[in-house]
């Protein structure tokens, strides 16, 4: 059954090279068959890949970026603000996608269309104006290099005379192609991950920036509305929901800590004595102002804050969020909120990833510690643990490219070839620097990192807290099944447009979402219907991702994780049981019905 609604079944597809845009048909089998969202940016990829016999260099003209949302995405359901910015990624020369929230991919849809997608380069620095349904504008605007993301914002404003935009832009990182830079929006709402940022610097492209004002089509609105309230009903009356609009994902760093998987001296430690330091209770307290919220929202999780007094008296940005904090502080040794509070602030001005910088800044400053970078390396500037100016000066020299901060800002695989030692401290999956949970605690976390399309990134699927819950008692098979299930439905809430905050923290029940769909598009359809078509989604990143090289090599852990145990807390003396990762492994693989070494059956792409 076709969709009757939902969609508006066409893209905007623009060459910055040729200075063109222009809207194409939609084909009713794409739509069917990908869903939206992440899908429609995989999808899409795919096919340009095979146009260009699977040979593209990331930062090359050639590569595709889509910015897509999904059907789901600006309409009245809990947290409805997604849009998934999809490209082969600069970080690790494979499959990449960053999820933004907010409200830029709310306006996109607005303006009238299911997914933008952007090839080439401009000559010179430039902006994509998207105004409604009108012909959409590739307009030079020099003045911007070396702007912020912030400033940018504020430029393209008065420069269009119009307030009632949305602004997705890049920083410096993006422009000087830190391989980590992200997407901004929204103040502090970034595609964050995988490189995004350097792909529209490689293509001139400053800003993307929209103005939409067409309705969104839904076919049974009644039905939504009552869906919608039973919804927000549930998550409102759940015991947690003011937790979270107080603290919002500052919450995890106690549980974190407690749990023993808190980053702690570059993964070190899994405890940070000054937890209750940098905690969301601390945050809350002495400097939260404000709450703020994505589209449609009622968790309203994202937390305003400003540092009053001292050296940082005057920062005000919104986060961090968790893995913000855990990077930039425990993991580098810092105790001071108002120093974690500048460093995001940075990261998000200079538009770079805050857990790929955490990360980084922390090996580093291992590395020196233990002899494999000398002084000369750090251009003559001591770092260590709680330095906090040292690091806030590291995160500008990596935005800009200066000194040190030129190899830094290619990322892990630039890193570790310098110095090959780096090896064993920097912890990365495929070239993507690991997230905020430690993976030696429970092997299902190891394997989600591990068999990640883009890299080590936590939400493709989380599987720690149920492991620690269930400890011994967890089979193999559970574990393999759960990070599976994760990894399919996780990528449908991208490819719906929605958040996933509202399931995995408060319970929401999935099964909501085959309503959503089924109301919103007039097609009807079950939770397993939807979870096949985005498991096709995961086999045809997988199937990229062989295509550019990918194979079970990649599928493995920081040296780390496998050989140096953890140093404190409850799971002291703990490293990942090899063997059990392994045939882990071995069962995931065979469970998703790829061969030995985790290459899906060259058959398979004629489903894509």
């Amino acid at each position: 059954m076709s969709a009757k609604a939902g969609y508006f079944r066409n893209y905007l597809h623009c060459d910055l090279t040729a200075g063109s845009c222009e809207r194409l048909p939609l084909a009713e089998e794409i739509i069917e068959k990908y869903i939206g969202g992440r899908g429609f940016g995989a999808k899409m990829i795919w096919e340009n890949l095979k146009a260009h016999d699977f040979k593209i260099d990331p930062l090359g003209p050639e590569n595709l970026l889509v910015v897509a949302p999904g059907p789901l995405t600006g309409v009245y359901l809990p947290s409805s603000g997604k849009a998934s910015f999809v490209s082969i990624s600069p970080a690790t020369g494979l499959y990449g996608d960053s999820s933004m929230g907010g409200s830029f991919g709310v306006e996109l849809r607005q303006a009238g269309m299911d997914f933008l997608s952007i090839t080439g380069a401009a000559p010179e620095m430039s902006i994509l104006f998207i105004d409604d349904d009108e012909a959409a504008q590739i307009i030079p605007m020099p003045q911007l290099r070396g702007k912020s993301c912030l400033e940018t914002e504020g430029i393209i404003k008065k420069h269009l005379n119009c307030h009632d935009v949305h602004v997705a832009s890049i920083g410096i990182g993006g422009e000087h192609l830190v391989r980590f830079a992200c997407v901004n929006c929204d103040w502090s709402r970034n595609a964050g991950r995988t490189g995004i940022g350097a792909i529209m610097g490689s293509k001139n492209l400053k800003a993307i920036v929209v103005r939409g004002e067409t309705d969104l089509p839904v076919a049974d609105m009644e039905g939504l509305m009552r869906e919608t309230d039973q919804a927000v009903r549930y998550m409102r009356e759940h015991k947690f929901f003011n937790m979270w609009q107080q603290q919002g994902l500052m919450n995890v760093i106690e549980y974190a800590n407690t749990q023993g998987i808190l980053p702690t001296f570059n993964f070190k430690a899994t405890t940070f004595p000054a937890h209750d330091k940098i905690n969301g209770e601390v945050m809350f307290d002495e400097y939260k102002i404000g709450d703020s919220a994505c589209f449609a929202c009622p968790m309203s999780c994202g937390n305003i804050c400003l540092v009053k007094n001292g050296k940082y008296a005057g920062t005000v940005t919104e986060g961090p969020e968790y893995e913000s904090c855990a990077m930039l502080g425990s993991n580098l040794g810092i105790d001071k909120f108002d120093a974690i509070l500048e460093a995001n602030r940075l990261c998000d001005e200079y538009g770079i990833d805050t857990i790929s910088t955490g990360g980084i800044i922390g090996a580093v400053i291992e590395g020196y510690e233990s002899g494999v970078i000398s002084l000369e390396d750090l251009d003559g500037q001591e770092i260590s643990w709680n330095h906090d100016e040292a690091v806030i000066a590291l995160i500008g020299k990596i935005a800009r490219r200066e000194g040190i901060g030129g190899t830094l800002a290619d990322g892990a695989k630039a890193i570790i070839s310098r110095w090959p030692e780096m090896d064993k401290l920097l912890l990365q999956v495929k070239g993507l620097e690991q997230s905020a949970y430690d993976s030696r605690v429970g092997a299902s976390m190891g394997l989600a990192y591990a068999t990640s399309d883009i890299g080590a990134h936590h939400t493709r699927a989380w599987t720690i807290a149920k492991e620690i819950e269930e400890g011994a008692n967890w089979t193999p098979k559970q574990k393999v099944e759960l990070v599976i299930y994760h990894q399919t439905l996780r990528p449908l809430f991208d490819m719906l447009g929605v958040c996933r905050l509202p399931w995995i923290e408060l319970g929401l029940n999935e099964r909501h979402y085959e309503r959503f769909f089924s109301y919103v598009t007039g097609r009807e359809t079950t939770l397993e219907e939807l979870l096949a078509l985005s498991n096709v989604v995961y086999s045809l990143t997988r199937r990229i991702n062989v295509h550019l090289g990918a194979s079970r090599k990649d599928d493995s852990l920081p040296y780390k994780v496998r050989n140096v145990p953890i140093l404190t807390g409850p799971n002291a003396g703990k490293t990942l049981d090899i063997k059990e990762f392994e045939e882990l492994l071995s069962l995931y693989y065979e469970e998703r019905g790829w061969d030995e070494n985790g290459v899906p059956p060259a058959e398979m792409e004629a489903m894509f």
